[in-house]
């Protein structure tokens, strides 16, 4: 007999929509089968109405665990990440104290949150000045890609130069390691801002003209060249604007091991939305034009930009003042969005571009699973795979407000978005850790070995 049968399912796969039944036993599909096929399960659920999707993978999110958790914590971060769909999140090494860049650390940050999450997990490990050598081990212990910063990142987790980078990718080469880079141009950045601040020039515009596209490109112009000659695997994060996704279209179709992502802020709120509302739409890179946001949605569709993530970046609302001496500069650069990636999207995609729901199936959950080393278990509604998996109502209406969020902070650049398409319950290896009657009573995240 069968755990749990889901009859009447209209799966969203990445080639399509199909009407199955789905067999789950042991926490894993078993069988796709027709509609008129129902063997015996001890429950059965009825998706009639809904979409299925598969559980979402969000592999760019900061849960500040540990040292940072008055902005964040896996207990927070997690059950939002369910309430929106995302059965897996790929947590990143810094806004850790200390930062994730050895193996000890690794596992001391796996037993610290593995009693904690609702979702399934796995760590980013560093990729700092400091931790040459510890590469391999953190690749042993599970790290599922590393982060570099291409410009500063903060007083405990340094930058690489370009040597320091093309010395690196070498070394992941080894056990075909994944590096992702937070592409800005160090020098560009530092010098510009220097002199802004000194002449006391810290406003909103100031900002966007200091991370401009150019800082952007030039970091991802020499990120790609060091790439070129290694042969190593690079992934870029948060691309901003379609000409650093045209670099990165050049470089695909030129055969280097390049992937990138985006994130929803980039598309649906623009530079003219931070000129507005300030320190609560920071984030670095920056927002872009209008312009730039509607053309970067072209390199969603013709697959230049291969995942879309939430880059969960949360903080303290305080931390968003832009009263201090440096104006905007101080505020913290991060937004949240864990929760409301997935119904933007769908909402995005589906209903405003009129493109097909299989794609947001690629974006967060196929293309994810492929890039960070977790297909054949994670990223489709396919036998053998975990059976997680998303029940989303394409007729919900809903709109972002502060008290819907479940973030320790709980307040978004998003609040005040409108859409149609709402996650309503997800599923975890076929038991229910969010739904209508609330979440399961206890964390039952798994890390991702």
């Amino acid at each position: 007999m069968l755990d749990l049968l889901v009859k009447n399912a209209r799966c969203i796969r990445s080639d399509g929509i199909r009407e199955e039944n789905i067999a789950i036993e042991n926490g894993r599909i078993a069988s796709l089968l027709p509609c008129d096929e129902k063997p015996a399960a001890e429950s059965v659920l009825d998706a009639s109405g809904y979409c299925v999707l598969p559980g979402n993978i969000d592999a760019h999110t900061h849960f500040n665990e540990p040292g940072y958790t008055w902005r964040e914590d896996f207990s927070h971060g997690s059950r939002a990440a369910a309430k929106g769909g995302v059965t897996t999140v790929v947590d990143m090494p810094m806004n850790n104290k200390p930062p994730v860049s050895t193996a000890r650390r690794f596992m001391n940050k796996k037993a610290l949150v593995e009693h904690e999450s609702y979702t399934d997990f796995a760590f980013w490990g560093a990729l700092i000045r400091t931790n040459r050598d510890d590469l391999q081990a953190l690749h042993e212990a599970g790290a599922k890609a590393f982060k570099c910063f291409m410009c500063e990142a903060g007083g405990d987790y340094t930058d690489l130069n370009l040597s320091e980078i093309e010395d690196r990718l070498q070394l992941l080469k080894a056990f075909h390691g994944l590096a992702g880079f937070h592409c800005e141009d160090y020098a560009m950045l530092k010098d510009e801002a220097a002199a802004k601040i000194a002449a006391g020039l810290t406003s909103r515009q100031d900002y966007l003209d200091v991370h401009s596209v150019a800082a952007e490109k030039k970091a991802v112009r020499d990120l790609l060249n060091i790439a070129r000659r290694t042969g190593g695997r690079v992934h870029i994060c948060h691309v901003s604007h379609p000409e650093v996704a045209e670099l990165i279209r050049k470089a695909k179709k030129e055969g280097l091991a390049v992937t990138a992502e985006t994130c929803m802020h980039y598309l649906l709120l623009t530079d003219e939305d931070f000129l507005k509302k300030g320190g609560v739409l920071k984030c670095s890179p920056p927002l872009r034009s209008p312009q730039a946001a509607e053309k970067l949605f072209d390199y969603v569709l013709d697959g230049t930009i291969d995942t879309i993530c939430s880059d969960h970046s949360p903080c303290d609302l305080a931390e968003k003042n832009e009263d201090g001496p440096r104006g905007i500069f101080g505020a913290w650069g991060g937004l949240s969005g864990v929760q409301t990636t997935l119904q933007t999207c769908w909402d995005y995609v589906v209903n405003r571009r009129h493109a097909s729901p299989a794609l947001v199936t690629r974006l967060f959950a196929e293309h994810p699973a492929k890039i960070f080393g977790l297909w054949g278990r994670k990223g489709a509604l396919l036998p053998g795979f975990d059976a997680d998996f998303v029940l989303l109502d394409p007729n919900r209406e809903w709109e972002i407000r502060e008290a819907d969020l479940l973030y320790k902070h709980p307040f978004s650049a998003f609040c005040g978005q409108k859409g149609r398409g709402l996650p309503v319950a997800t599923y975890l290896r076929g038991k229910r850790i969010y739904g209508s009657e609330g979440f399961c009573e206890k964390a039952s995240g798994h890390f991702l070995a």
